[in-house]
């Protein structure tokens, strides 16, 4: 299954009958977020690429707050995710 196979059947599950919104939001990045990183390709069991509560105190953007993903490389946070 492609990226797009795996978007779409994400997509078509929330649009289940049967299907509720997560209750909280550690329940939606378990059902929602992570599931739609690991169709655009990414390891979100490896912490090196996917690091979950990451410490996000860059200049201008946030200080001394966590956001709940940063996309990883080289060790250095490419995208953002809260």
């Amino acid at each position: 299954m492609d990226w797009t196979e795996q978007l779409e059947a994400l997509a078509k599950k929330t649009k289940a009958p049967n299907w509720q919104a997560p209750p909280n939001e550690e329940a939606t990045k378990m059902a929602l977020v992570a599931p739609f990183l690991h169709a655009l390709g990414y390891d979100v069991f490896n912490t090196a690429e996917v690091m979950p509560e990451f410490s996000a105190d860059l200049p201008l953007v946030k200080r001394g707050e966590r956001v709940d993903y940063a996309i990883l490389e080289n060790n250095q946070p490419r995208i953002l995710v809260e």
